[in-house]
């Protein structure tokens, strides 16, 4: 293939702040080719199989550039936890690494940069969040909080439970949702919702 053509055919991918070699590849664009143009600096390798053009746009938070990156690496992974009330801002915890929830079955290939969570329910409170123009999976806000009761300690649950009941608007917390939540997910919440709504 004419280098020239295989640029072409990534034109599209060129303009996401990221992409795969398996994204170039559906399109016709071989991984020797992906290595030629970053000898060539058309393209950036950011990570095993991730790539990046020269004149991709930058994602204004680097933080969250990794975690697009992370998520790319992770099949059929959600943003969860402290990676998820960091993005909803109910923590002033900066996250050390990007907290990705997998099905329990998944085999993953673990990464310094990320902490994988295996969970039995991928699809409870599942959502969609856009960062920059990526469109990634994460868990809305009250399964994130009710989340961080099972696996983050009582003192970090409280205070997410405690700067989301002061959000107002779209950020407006559901506390029904959370009570139904935390019934399916056998999370003793309901003491804590109380005393924080009285």
């Amino acid at each position: 293939m004419k280098p020239k053509n295989a640029l072409k055919k990534l034109k599209l991918l060129l303009l996401a702040p990221s992409f795969t070699s398996k994204e170039a590849h559906i399109r016709g664009v071989s991984s020797s080719t992906l290595a030629y143009y970053v000898k060539q600096n058309e393209l950036t390798r950011i990570g095993h199989g991730i790539y990046r053009g020269a004149n991709a746009p930058v994602i204004d938070d680097f933080r969250w550039e990794d975690l697009i990156e992370a998520m790319q690496r992770v099949k059929e992974g959600v943003i969860c936890l402290t990676s998820a009330l960091s993005l909803y801002r109910l923590t002033e915890e900066m996250p050390s690494q990007h907290w990705i929830a997998i099905r329990n079955d998944t085999v993953h290939r673990a990464m310094p940069s990320t902490k994988v969570v295996r969970m039995r329910n991928l699809t409870l409170g599942k959502t969609k969040i856009k960062i920059g123009n990526i469109t990634l999976p994460i868990f809305d806000r009250e399964r994130t909080i009710v989340d961080a009761f099972r696996y983050l300690g009582r003192e970090a649950a409280l205070k997410a439970l405690k700067t989301a009941l002061t959000k107002k608007g779209s950020e407006k917390i559901n506390i029904e949702k959370i009570r139904q939540y935390a019934k399916k997910l056998r999370v003793k919440i309901e003491p804590f919702l109380i005393a924080m709504t009285l």
